[in-house]
């Protein structure tokens, strides 16, 4: 398919893009990187940052999702430049080696011709980023069974939480569940293993959280009661050893950065193995798998990307979290 055309024309002129069809769903960033590959990711987040790029006139972000119909605002330069012959086609993605096709493969507990679910293994990033070469949106052409378009992500987890992650598998499919993360429609079910116990065995946590300011991780969040945005959390207690330790559901209502790591250390019951936020105080010395995360996206119930009925999905323990739940003798009944 070829592109949708450009007003204007002329270099040093601010242009704009519609949208195509085959584009629904796609993040804003990706949609840059299918039609500009020569325009770097830093680049790209300084026009963001400064307002240059806008789809419907509104100040975007790379993780903004487009959808068909939409304009996107392209300031001068970056789309009239005319194309070098290195462009004339599109740029192959790396193949997946069939290790790595049938490790994801494996991840895969739910199909059918809207979604794929996966059960994510701790350890395996979502995305790329600086140093991480293995990551499941690098692999995700081997999820295509048969399909023409690639699968989507439509959200994300931490490198080190495991569970339920899914997979768009079509352009409409992905604008749907993107929907129904947007406007809160999905209930999230999250298990953790904390240090300590909570103040209370059931309640909500409502700390705003922001971007700590000078850190080098981008992605060091702290409660920020002036700047920060609404993060809001419930938690039950499933299981307790005394004060030593506690099994815990957590339903988080939004969906900031790391904001059930965040929240848990903030209460004072630090999820186990979750130095960043915890400290040594995130550890427990009898246990053997005590500095891998213990955080497990257990269950998701939304509306299915077809329109009809629900979809639900439920992932099974990893390793490391299950042998912790039997070593700790906790009890899972009744979530």
């Amino acid at each position: 398919m070829s592109d949708p055309p450009i007003s204007g024309g002329t270099r040093g002129q601010v242009q704009l893009r519609a949208v195509s069809e085959d584009e629904a769903g796609l993040r804003l960033d990706r949609w840059f990187q299918k039609h500009f590959p020569d325009l770097s990711h830093g680049a790209l987040q300084k026009l963001l940052r400064t307002g240059q790029v806008r789809i419907d006139g509104k100040r975007a972000e790379g993780k903004d999702r487009v959808e068909p119909g939409q304009t996107i605002r392209l300031p001068p330069g970056v789309s009239a430049a005319p194309p070098s012959p290195s462009r004339t086609k599109p740029r192959a993605a790396p193949a997946v080696s069939e290790r790595d096709a049938a490790e994801i493969q494996r991840m895969v507990i739910h199909r059918d011709d809207h979604v794929i679910v996966l059960n994510k293994p701790p350890g395996l990033a979502v995305q790329g980023g600086s140093g991480t070469e293995k990551h499941v949106d690098g692999m995700l052409d081997a999820l295509r069974f048969g399909y023409e378009d690639r699968p989507r992500l439509v959200h994300r987890l931490d490198k080190d939480t495991s569970g339920l992650l899914l997979i768009a598998r079509t352009g409409q499919a992905a604008k749907r569940l993107a929907e129904s993360f947007r406007d809160r429609e999905t209930e999230k079910l999250y298990w953790a293993v904390v240090v300590g116990v909570p103040p209370r065995r059931e309640g909500t946590i409502d700390l705003p959280l922001a971007k700590r300011p000078g850190a080098r991780d981008r992605e060091l969040m702290q409660v920020d009661h002036e700047n920060g945005q609404k993060a809001l959390t419930h938690f039950r207690e499933i299981d307790r050893i005394g004060k030593r330790a506690a099994l815990l559901a957590m339903w988080p209502r939004t969906g900031r950065t790391h904001q059930l790591r965040v929240h848990c250390a903030e209460i004072g019951c630090p999820i186990l193995g979750d130095r960043k936020y915890g400290g040594e105080e995130a550890l427990l010395s009898a246990v053997t798998d005590a500095r891998r995360l213990h955080l497990h996206a257990r269950r998701l119930t939304l509306p299915h990307p077809s329109g009809r009925g629900e979809l639900k999905a439920e992932a099974e323990l990893p390793p490391h979290f299950r042998r912790t739940v039997e070593a700790l003798g906790f009890s899972t009944d009744g979530v």
